[in-house]
Order: structure tokens, then C-alpha cells, then sequence
């Protein structure tokens, strides 16, 4: 049997590449083999460096993040506090079901939308249109926007497009419960909301596509990657988020798989 083609979605966790606003930027220590000896050596008394192959120990690195840091998964509880309309408890990462993550694949390319864009419904149901794909409950929906082209620069927190209650309603009552993009946040860049929101005062628009998990309950991957290499359906995805106990989000190595040719 010819093993699938995987493609790595996921960006890495890194201290140097901005991917978050200040506050949020992981920090990363790292400790190599040389520097690791007296962690090494204190757990073997009589031990030392000349004992060692060429005296050197482990590598290391101590990381200070968030679950929201990198590649990550976003669970209904980060959006709010219920949800089914206020019937239910959000649930955390921790209790998210696994047959979730684990499920055929759909790309929306909404690379030519303008940085700020709120997506429609209308828009999402012409992309399927176009794509020729009619989607099925418990698809995963990927949507591949500009930001992945500003990846590596500061530029990256304000690009692309988002989605806002309309267009997540829209998937959710197709029975899609995983989505995720290539941008900071499922939702439009801040900057642009924000000056939307100075123009209009309607606090509705802040974090809308977020709290449409108030309605139904959704999981949302960010700051995914590689989506442009992706074709637009007839792939599987593995996106399984790391269990953290009553966590609002867990970090996700999100991977597509593809039948070999």
C-alpha cells in the first residue's frame, strides 16, 4: 500500500518570526549540549563532562507561551462561556471529541479579498460554487487568505480576510464544526475592526465570526500555513489539539494528507 503525501500545515513556534503582538510573542531559551552538563551531571554523582561522549549532555529549551502561540486550535469555551444559545457550557480543548479532527478536507481561496475584508455567505457559497463542491456535515474548512503571503513580517497581524457571524453561521448550519485559516484570527484583523468600529460604534462587528460559537458550538484552527499548496477538496485532514486541562485553545500539528500519485 503507497503510503499518503502529508502536508505540514502548521507554522512553527518561534521567538523570531511575528506572528502575535508583543504581549503574545512566545519566548524561547534555549540550553545546548555543552550548557546542559550541570543539569545532566546532577542527577548522577560521581559523573562528569569527561565521561560523557565528546562532554556533552542534553539540549533543552524552556518556552513561555500561550495556548493561542503558533499553529493552535481554538475551543467554544475561548469564544464564550455558553453556547447552544446559552443551553449548554462552552467545552474547553480538553473536552473536545477526537472524531472531529480527523475528516476530509475543503480549501476556499479568498486570496484576492482585501486585507479586512469581512467574508459573506454569499461569498463562501460562490467559492463552492466555483470549486464544485457541496459541503458535507463535519467537513474541515480551510480558508486560504493573503496573509499567508505577509507571513514573516510584521505585516502578517493585519492581513487578510475574516469571518464574521454571517458566514460562520453559514458553515456551522451545514453541520461543519472545524474550520481554519492561514491568518492571525478567524475574525478580520483588529486594526481594520477597530476602525470600522470608530466609524460606526456598532460593537456587534468586534469578534463576531468568535462569538457566533455562541449559537453553535465550533473549533477554529489559526495561523495555519502551506494552504496555497493544497488542492481544493479530495484530501484528509489529522488536526488533533493538545489536551490541556480546562484550556480555552490547545496548539495544533496540523497535517493534510493526500492520496499518492
Amino acid at each position: 500500500m503507497t503510503p499518503p503525501r502529508f502536508i505540514d500545515l502548521s507554522m512553527p513556534i518561534s521567538a523570531s518570526v511575528i506572528t502575535d503582538p508583543p504581549p503574545l510573542r512566545p519566548r524561547i531559551r534555549y540550553t545546548d549540549h555543552k550548557a546542559g552538563l550541570p543539569g545532566m551531571l546532577s542527577f548522577f554523582p560521581g559523573l562528569t563532562a569527561d565521561d560523557l561522549p565528546d562532554g556533552e549532555a542534553w539540549a533543552v529549551e524552556d518556552i513561555e507561551l500561550t495556548t493561542h502561540s503558533g499553529s493552535h486550535m481554538d475551543a467554544p469555551w475561548h469564544y464564550h462561556s455558553t453556547t447552544d444559545n446559552g443551553a449548554s457550557p462552552a467545552p474547553t480543548i480538553d473536552e473536545a471529541p477526537l472524531d472531529l479532527f480527523w475528516r476530509p478536507g475543503v480549501k476556499l481561496d479568498f486570496r484576492h479579498l482585501p486585507d479586512g475584508h469581512v467574508v459573506t455567505a454569499a461569498e463562501i457559497a460562490a467559492e463552492l460554487q466555483r470549486i464544485g463542491y457541496a459541503l458535507k456535515p463535519l467537513d474541515i474548512v480551510l480558508v486560504n487568505t493573503s496573509a499567508s503571503a505577509a507571513y514573516g513580517s510584521a505585516a502578517y497581524l493585519d492581513a487578510g480576510c475574516g469571518f464574521g457571524r454571517e458566514a460562520t453561521n453559514f458553515l456551522t448550519s451545514q453541520g461543519v464544526m472545524v474550520v481554519g485559516t492561514d491568518a492571525w484570527s478567524w475574525d478580520a484583523p483588529f486594526s481594520h475592526t477597530a476602525r470600522r468600529y470608530a466609524e460606526s460604534g456598532d460593537a456587534g462587528i468586534i469578534w463576531e465570526g468568535h462569538k457566533a460559537g455562541r449559537e453553535r458550538p465550533y473549533y477554529q484552527m489559526e495561523k495555519l500555513m502551506n494552504l496555497e499548496t493544497l488542492p481544493e477538496h479530495g484530501f484528509t485532514i489529522a488536526c488533533f489539539p493538545v489536551k490541556i486541562e480546562r484550556a480555552s485553545a490547545g496548539w495544533v500539528r496540523a497535517v493534510a494528507m493526500l492520496d499518492a500519485v
